[in-house]
């Protein structure tokens, strides 16, 4: 029952993890407000929600967007009363380039939505919440924010900063009633990861993730990551001189 007329907002609602996590929410009976730039698929999926008896709203917009950021989460707020919880998943992969062929306009680009339209977002979201001494902030981060790996320098530096982010902001909030809960899973079968010639690691299914987020959300983890295989690599990882880390990671070849 934890989700039944709890107001989700939810960021890169319209396909690969937001889309499958958007329907979940919808059996479980949750209100949702649901952010895409993409405006059919949005539309679609507000109709698969529908069907679940589940209320949903679509702001189609792009998550750059302070100003319609903020005005989304000011008409679900205008409607429902209040948002009880921000799922903040909206992100690209970027270009598979090796570090001398990255432009700096794609590395903006990937920076601008995966971290800059979390923070855009947490900003609608958050003085109310912390007004009303209740609510959560989740962030969809990534195992890819431990350390760098080939090229993914954007993507990498993208999920650190989001997890470095919402971490500085639940020490900033702590004791004031807002939760934050970043979940920093591994490789998942998505839009985002597909066509990729190489084998990728521990890779899970969507459905099978699914799972994992809801329960971390419902348990207002302050950290969570998963597959636990992976997570536990990567956590050691950090521990690695980095002669050692550059010869083990050098040869990774998932981007490709």
């Amino acid at each position: 029952m934890f989700w039944k007329g709890k107001v989700v907002l939810l960021t890169g609602a319209s396909s690969g993890i937001g889309e499958a996590i958007t329907i979940e929410l919808a059996k479980r009976g949750a209100i949702l407000g649901l952010i895409a730039r993409r405006e059919s698929l949005l539309r679609d999926l507000v109709g698969k929600c529908e069907k679940e008896s589940a209320t949903a709203r679509a702001f189609p917009l792009d998550i750059t967007d302070e100003t319609a950021v903020r005005a989304a989460a000011e008409s679900l707020r205008s409607e429902f009363g209040k948002i009880d919880i921000l799922i903040a998943n909206a992100g690209i992969g970027g270009n598979s380039q090796s570090a001398e062929n990255l432009k700096p306009q794609d590395f903006n680009r990937v920076i601008n939505t995966n971290l800059s339209g979390a923070v855009n977002s947490v900003a609608a979201v958050l003085p109310e919440m912390v007004r009303r001494g209740s609510g959560q902030l989740v962030a969809i981060s990534s195992l890819a924010g431990f350390r760098g790996l080939p090229k993914s320098a954007a993507y990498c530096a993208s999920k650190a900063g989001m997890t470095a982010y919402f971490e500085s902001v639940r020490l900033d909030i702590q004791d004031r009633g807002v939760a934050v809960t970043i979940i920093q899973p591994g490789f998942i079968k998505t839009p985002l990861t597909s066509g990729r010639e190489n084998k990728m690691p521990f890779l899970m299914e969507l459905n099978a993730s699914i799972p994992h987020f809801l329960r971390a959300i419902e348990k207002k983890k302050k950290f969570a990551a998963f597959p636990w295989q992976l997570a536990t690599i990567v956590r050691a990882g950090k521990f690695f001189p980095a002669w050692l880390y550059d010869k083990i990671a050098g040869g990774a070849k998932y981007r490709e």
